[in-house]
């Protein structure tokens, strides 16, 4: 029996950084960044089994740490969904989705390239890089509620590209839109919110609204930006949580809380060159 009770669930999204072998002026390596990485994922969903991490510039290996990291001796705790960009297998950079299968049956998924031929490898029109949509359907097992899992990471160099993926992802959104109890959307989308693709997701057209402008500005946690590089230098706010907007009919979520977290400490070593962003919401 489907459950009338709001479902609260913790939405976490965070660019890692991919483990280069030619860092920047105050990179780590991700061995030495690793551990600082998975620590923040585990402590900031231990306390919401229902939680969701989404992740982007994650190449195979990280991913395997990430999910051997989080993952008690012996368990699956954790699983992923999601594929390297490059090849649709293993090659190149993921956007992946994490979640608990005791909490969440996986009913679906699949994986977009934001370009013109979207079902096969493949970069689109000014993009730098080959770009994907990771998609998936869950239903919670107690509640029966569902809901649609989008991860995503828009191209640094195209802004045409970035207003193109924009559309597919709108596209995606009206065509899942009937299929859950609510859409989430999360990424790096390197579009400042002056920029033309966040001003699109975020349109009257549009079916996504950014969850940051649901809480007002004294009850958010932590930083502004997002992107702080490895310099010390934040300047930018390029990753988002998007929500499912409510109608007559529908009001598929609640804000609860929002956050950017710290990403350096004590130790002066950065976990990534961009900050993670948390939501905390309640799934209708």
């Amino acid at each position: 029996m489907k459950s009338k009770a709001p479902l609260k669930i913790r939405l976490l999204t965070h660019n890692i950084r991919y483990a280069t072998n030619s860092p920047f002026k105050g990179e780590k390596p991700w061995e030495v960044r690793k551990p600082r990485m998975i620590n923040e994922l585990r402590f900031n969903t231990a306390h919401c089994a229902e939680s969701f991490i989404c992740l982007q510039e994650v190449l195979h290996g990280q991913l395997i740490d990430i999910v051997s990291g989080l993952n008690p001796t012996d368990t699956e705790e954790w699983k992923y969904i999601g594929v390297g960009r490059d090849d649709g297998h293993e090659a190149g950079e993921y956007s992946p989705i994490l979640y608990r299968p005791a909490i969440w049956q996986l009913l679906e998924w699949k994986t977009i390239w934001l370009s013109p031929t979207p079902d096969k490898p493949s970069k689109g029109w000014d993009a730098a890089c080959i770009r994907i949509l990771t998609v998936g359907i869950f239903q919670h097992h107690e509640s029966k509620k569902k809901v649609v899992a989008m991860c995503t990471h828009l191209d640094h160099a195209g802004p045409k590209s970035r207003v193109e993926a924009a559309k597919i992802i709108l596209k995606q959104t009206a065509e899942y839109k009937n299929e859950a109890n609510g859409i989430f959307l999360a990424g790096d989308f390197n579009s400042p919110p002056d920029t033309e693709a966040y001003k699109l997701m975020t349109s009257d057209a549009s079916l996504m609204f950014d969850l940051r402008s649901e809480v007002p500005e004294e009850e958010r946690y932590g930083h502004d930006l997002t992107y702080s590089g490895f310099q010390d230098k934040p300047d930018h706010r390029i990753d988002f949580l998007f929500l499912e907007k409510g109608t007559d009919t529908k009001t598929p979520w609640v804000v609860n809380g929002y956050a950017v977290l710290e990403n350096r400490f004590e130790d002066k070593i950065y976990n990534s060159d961009h900050r993670a962003v948390v939501g905390d919401v309640e799934l209708s």
